[in-house]
């Protein structure tokens, strides 16, 4: 079964420091781009973190310091990204929890506002998880039969996780499958908003999940002392918490998130 894609669709897969979507940096990231016609694109970015790569992270993906000295900063190629990226939706195998929070900061930290909300977003690894519950390895021998060479390579990842999509598309095509609400549907679709709504886990506002949309879609902080309260009605009764939140050690998207829900009380004034 093929993709059924109105916009051009980004299978994205990056190599970073570490896990932490606050502090750490990409060093490498790949791109797997399929236009509606079929037509593919692959670009692979080395990237210089600016900050050194731990021994931890090298055994996984392999680049060293070394390896990036003379690669240019986020900052960088964050322009021709967002240039990239522009009318796209996204896939990735994890990426919803992962690459995508850790993109919008960059995308932040290098002052281009690229609005990541407005695309579709295929996380394969949720399909995955939600059919069968494995790993990438597993996933590639279970739905293609081939060994994943080069694991943690971005660029054998990347592949990986398009060709996994597509045996998805056709193993589950005639699989129904009940959602939270016991209705009986068959969302493994080869369309790309199907596909995006099948694969999200959650109603995440920002992309951490310290704040998610209740059930009338109004934003509610999902830590701490306030958890499961409405952030309006917190703002309104602790104005303090604001000023907290934006100096604490938070992902600047969260941040952000703050701040639109903030100005928006200041202009319902």
């Amino acid at each position: 079964m093929k993709l059924q894609l109105k916009n051009p669709l980004i299978f994205i897969d990056i190599e970073t420091t570490g896990i932490s979507v606050a502090h750490d940096r990409i060093v490498e990231l790949t791109l797997l781009k399929v236009y509606p016609d079929g037509r593919e694109e692959m670009k692979v970015y080395r990237v210089n973190p600016g900050i050194p790569i731990p021994p931890a992270a090298t055994a996984i993906h392999g680049i060293t310091d070394e390896d990036v000295k003379d690669k240019p900063p986020f900052k960088e190629i964050a322009r021709t990204l967002a240039n990239e990226f522009e009318g796209c939706d996204f896939a990735g195998f994890n990426s919803n929890k992962f690459d995508i929070p850790l993109l919008a900061e960059e995308f932040l930290r290098a002052g281009v506002d690229f609005d990541f909300k407005k695309r579709k977003f295929i996380d394969v690894q949720v399909i995955f998880h939600k059919m069968e519950q494995r790993t990438l390895s597993a996933a590639y021998r279970f739905y293609c039969n081939k060994e994943l060479v080069n694991a943690h390579s971005s660029e054998a990842d990347t592949r990986a996780t398009y060709e996994i999509l597509m045996a998805q598309l056709d193993r589950y095509a005639n699989v129904p499958y009940k959602d939270v609400s016991g209705k009986e549907s068959f969302p493994v679709t080869n369309n790309v908003d199907a596909l995006s709504a099948f694969s999200s886990h959650t109603r995440n506002v920002d992309y951490a999940g310290f704040v998610v949309y209740d059930e009338q879609g109004c934003e509610v902080i999902n830590f701490g002392k306030y958890k499961g309260q409405r952030v309006e009605d917190v703002l309104l009764r602790d104005p303090s918490y604001y000023a907290w939140v934006q100096n604490g050690d938070f992902p600047l998207y969260t941040k952000k998130v703050f701040t639109r829900i903030k100005l928006r009380m200041f202009n319902k004034k």
